[in-house]
């Protein structure tokens, strides 16, 4: 979930919860519009097979990875006494339920890639979660949370969510994933002031808007939206990583109040200047291929003095365009201190 640098460009940092990863939102797609009749699925669970047969009463970990589970309470989950991680990835899960047993205990549990339409009111006892992964589901709304108050990471990549809703009471929430949905608009977010990593990626939002408040945000992602400048992002003091590849946007002002940058991903929007960057003099990674940048002494007045600036990409401009063959000597001359063009390190002479 890759463009032609994935591996040279992660957007997140390694998680230890296994998760719906966005490197690249734009080639997400949703289950739920898959042609169902050619997708291969796993029979139905045998309802005499005991699944847990092999865990212990006080087991912590619950892995049930692809187990061709289609009911919770089928599991004989009551059995489980002291169980803090419930995985049941890629099942055939339709309805959260029967987890009443284990609400206790559980801190984290991940559903990713089942059936699920709805977050029913069962969520409600899980009050100790701090982990929950909705991701690839066939999700509408947003429901059900509101006393989940512990919850600190959540994932929802990749439903039919058309509204951010629901979230209100949860304080405590640093990292809220919701690319490849049908989000429209960033709102709902007043009270998750702890907010540190915001993920929309592949939505249809045209606006930055209503995050100024979010002061602790460390990430913001939005690629392959429809966002035509970069606005609305006063008091993100703290922002490190911004990612808005595959927009429309035309140019680079609006970053005034985000010193503190150091991922910037304008890839494949309608730049042609590099101007409104000037002050970023933190910068790690400056990635702007497939724009329409031209000047070399451009790159040069903006980038130069960047001491802790390693990486650019600058290929499918008319800079690399138009002369391919000189283009990385000319990127080095321009910044004699880089350590990546594009995808290629720079060797020492």
């Amino acid at each position: 979930m890759t463009t032609e640098n994935e591996d040279q460009r992660p957007e997140r940092s390694e998680q230890t919860h296994p998760r719906a990863i966005l490197t690249n939102p734009e080639a997400l797609t949703n289950p739920s519009a898959e042609d169902e009749a050619n997708a291969m699925r796993p029979p139905s669970l045998n309802p005499d097979e005991d699944l847990l047969e092999d865990f212990p009463p006080d087991s912590e970990d619950v892995d049930l990875v692809h187990c061709r589970i289609t009911s919770i309470p089928a599991l004989g989950l009551q059995k489980l006494t002291a169980v803090l991680r419930l995985c049941l990835r890629q099942n055939e899960i339709s309805r959260i339920e029967g987890l009443e047993c284990i609400a206790g205990t559980l801190q984290d549990i991940d559903l990713y890639d089942n059936a699920i339409g709805h977050m029913t009111r069962d969520l409600e006892v899980l009050v100790n979660l701090e982990n929950l992964d909705l991701s690839y589901n066939d999700l509408k709304h947003i429901k059900n949370l509101e006393k989940l108050v512990k919850l600190k990471n959540l994932y929802l990549a990749s439903n039919r969510i058309g509204t951010i809703e629901g979230l209100g009471t949860l304080v405590e929430l640093k990292n809220l994933e919701m690319g490849a949905n049908k989000v429209r608009e960033i709102q709902n977010l007043e009270n998750l002031t702890k907010l540190e990593e915001l993920w929309l990626g592949k939505n249809k939002i045209s606006e930055i808007k209503n995050v100024s408040m979010l002061s602790n945000l460390k990430i913001l992602s939005l690629p392959s939206n429809r966002l035509t400048k970069l606005s609305g992002l006063d008091g993100l003091n703290n922002l490190e990583e911004l990612y808005v590849s595959h927009n429309a946007i035309e140019d680079l002002s609006g970053l005034e109040n985000t010193p503190n940058i150091k991922n910037l991903d304008v890839t494949h929007n309608r730049l042609t200047s590099i101007k409104g960057i000037e002050h970023l003099s933190h910068i790690v990674d400056f990635w702007a291929s497939e724009n329409q940048l031209s000047s070399f002494k451009e790159v040069e007045d903006v980038l130069k003095d960047k001491a802790e600036l390693e990486t650019v990409y600058f290929e499918a401009n008319p800079l690399q365009l138009m002369g391919p063959a000189t283009y990385r000597n000319k990127v080095r001359l321009a910044i004699p201190h880089i350590k990546q063009i594009d995808a290629t390190f720079v060797t020492a002479n």
